[in-house]
This record gives C-alpha cells, structure tokens and sequence, in this order.
C-alpha cells in the first residue's frame, strides 16, 4: 500500500506557534472560483438526469449564470465588506471573460493556476505533458492578469504525483488541494507550502445536500468561533469556498452578504488572501525555525 511522501504527519498540538499580522487570531480568505466549462463535456451538475447530454442545456446554462451574473453579484458583496478575493481562475477565463479578470486586476485580487477548463480533471498525464501543460497554464494567467499566479488548486482539487514539485519549477509557492489542516504547513518539496481550502465550508457542497440561507449563514458562523476558540495560542485559517453560480444565485447572495458582514466586523480576523497567508507563514517559520536553532 502506497503512503504520501508530499507531507509528513504534524499533530497541530506540537508545532511552533502562529501570529498573524497585528495579533488576529484567525485569518480569512475567501476562495472563488471562476471556471470555464465545456459545453460537450459533463461536468458539476444539479441535475445529474441530462448531465451525458450533448448539448446539456441544464447544466450548462446552470454554470454558465456563474460567469454571466452571479459573479457580478459576488463582487459587490466583497467590494461592500472590503474583502479581496482570492481568484481561482481556469486558464481558460482568460479567454472567454476578459471582463471578469480585468475586473479583479482593478480590484488587485490574488490570482491562483486552477487548470484549464473545470470540464477536465487534473490527472492521466506524464511528467513531460504534463510540464507543458501548466507552463500553459501559469502563463496564460500571468499574461492576463499581469502577475504569476503563486498558487494553485485543480479543477476538483486533482493532482499527479508529479504536480507539486512541477509547480515549484515553475516558481509557485503553495498549493490548496490537500485540505486537511487548519494551518499551513511545509511540504516535502523545496519551496512549496499547503494553504488551507475547504471542501466543507464550500458552497457547492452545503446547498447541493440542501442547506438553507439561513443555516449558511449560522454555519459560517460556527466555523468562525470554533477556530476562534482554537486560536488563542496559535493562529488559525478560515477558507470560504465560492462559486458563482451557486452562491451567486439572487435568492442566496444576501445570506452571503450576511456572512460576509459578520466576518468583517469580527475584530479577531484578518481579511486577506491566500497569497498573503502563505507569504507571512512562510517568512515567519523560517524567522521562528532560524531562532530555535539559534537557542541549541
């Protein structure tokens, strides 16, 4: 049976201690997501019945609010609550909504490699194709946005075994796909960090098993606390996944708004991004891991 080697096992009860820029306890970014999608290809779905459809109107027009609406609505939300988003952007997006990315230039969002097309797992390459196909990628994000995309998420957070120590070749410095920590952390690869992202505090998943406004709202909440809670002697990472299409939809986008109020007047939070979580992470634990060897 085959083990990880990308990472090593790190209770986070035994590690040196977080402080977050002027003594926030817990860091909040918010993740969203902006795809493009094939229209001949399945992809995320909210009716599964014509989901192998060719074309699937449905689903397509369904994803397709995202770009066309929704995400226009998302951004008066952070604009109103002062919050930059940290863009997870298909390379593709460059391409098909221009208007999208100029929009976050002017607003200087954080800008993350998500693949190509969300219509495409990350997977099934060799290490040659596959070095040429995010040098594809990276490039393509930078010439459109005018900055090298320091991190990346795959298309349904899939990766080779490959991907992380391409990504560090190519000048990236963490990655979001492994989301099984609070706090970042030091991968096995020179360079590269893991930043938080959450697959449980993501949109796609709470109102696609059928959670309300409402209980949005209350379980953003909740997950502020508890990281609160957990937070006074070490600092914690609170990650929101957004999709437009989604959250973006009219009759959810004020419990959005509504958590996102909270979050902002929480003096404990520090609204950033994950490019800023992982430059202050990465220059403090070599400050603090420099002391520790200057203490033996």
């Amino acid at each position: 049976m085959a083990n990880t080697n990308l990472f090593d096992y790190s209770p986070i009860t035994e590690r040196a201690p977080i402080a977050w820029p002027d003594g926030k306890k817990v860091a909040f970014y918010v993740g969203l997501n902006i795809e493009h999608f094939l229209i001949d290809r399945p992809s995320t779905s909210i009716w599964p019945g014509t989901a192998d459809l060719v074309p699937d109107a449905l689903n397509y027009g369904w994803r397709d609010y995202g770009v066309r609406v929704g995400v226009w609505r998302t951004i008066e939300s952070l604009d109103r609550h002062g919050i930059k988003a940290s863009a997870l952007l298909n390379s593709d997006v460059a391409r098909h909504y221009p208007q999208i990315v100029e929009a976050g230039r002017q607003r200087d969002w954080a800008w993350l490699a998500h693949g190509r097309t969300n219509s495409i797992l990350h997977t099934g390459m060799d290490p040659d194709e596959e070095k040429a196909f995010l040098t594809d990628v990276v490039d393509t994000i930078e010439a459109a946005t005018g900055r090298r995309p320091r991190g990346w998420m795959g298309p349904g957070l899939t990766e080779t075994f490959e991907t992380p120590r391409l990504l560090a070749e190519l000048g990236l410095d963490y990655v979001l796909d492994w989301t099984n920590d609070d706090q970042p952390y030091q991968l096995n690869v020179p360079g590269l960090i893991s930043v938080p992202y959450s697959v449980e505090l993501n949109d796609l998943g709470l109102f696609g098993k059928g959670t309300s406004g409402p209980e949005f709202v209350r379980i953003v909440r909740d997950q502020y606390e508890q990281l609160l809670a957990d937070s006074q002697d070490s600092g914690r990472v609170m990650a929101l996944a957004l999709h437009p299409f989604v959250t973006g939809q009219p009759f959810r986008a004020k419990y959005v708004d509504e958590a996102l109020a909270f979050l902002a007047a929480q003096p404990d939070v520090w609204l950033t991004t994950s490019d800023e979580i992982a430059t202050h992470y990465t220059t403090h634990s070599t400050e603090v891991g420099s002391e520790l060897r200057g203490r033996g």
